[in-house]
């Protein structure tokens, strides 16, 4: 199956000179969707992930079937405020400003292998992001793996040392 038959290219979406790669009919597809989810999902494996770390909000779409298939849980990290319990936060930067994300500081156990996924890999500052709080509990980042990945906004080299899975490239 052809994943990117799933996607549709909307130029100047936000703003003018963006193309931006819209993945709900993908995900609108329930053949498309598991074929994405299922892809991932042998990644997870042969990554021996024992837990998977998705970011709010379309890192929960496709953690959640992923984490379902293979049989492990799933972590969300989230927005600041919108978790329950003690967590841990980490602030990165963006091109406009900061973001935070927090995690429940019990969530990771020490030595726990982790996979983190979301839906594209753009600058990678939120992974990045995300890889810090996982590893600031003790587990260990074997994967992060991606719907999409546009590769002019190299988001590779800030994750760098990690193992990168994307199943489209722009």
């Amino acid at each position: 199956m052809n994943l990117d038959d799933y996607i549709v290219s909307i130029p100047d979406y936000p703003v003018e000179g963006v193309l931006f790669r819209d993945i709900t009919p993908l995900i609108g597809s329930g053949e498309a969707f598991k074929e994405a989810c299922s892809r991932i999902a042998a990644f997870a494996k042969e990554q021996g992930a024992d837990v998977i770390v998705g970011p709010e909000s379309r890192g929960f779409i496709f953690g959640c079937p992923v984490a379902y298939d293979v049989g492990i849980g799933f972590v969300p990290a989230r927005k600041p405020n919108k978790l329950p319990r003690e967590t841990v936060s980490f602030e990165y930067s963006l091109e406009y400003g900061t973001n935070t994300l927090e995690m429940h500081k019990d969530a990771i156990k020490p030595g726990q292998k982790v996979l983190v996924i979301d839906d594209l890999l753009a600058t990678g500052g939120t992974i990045a992001a995300v890889n810090k709080l996982i590893e600031s509990l003790g587990g260990e980042v074997v994967g992060c793996a991606f719907v999409i990945e546009l590769e002019d906004l190299k988001g590779r080299e800030k994750l760098e040392g990690y193992k990168v899975f994307s199943l489209l490239k722009y």
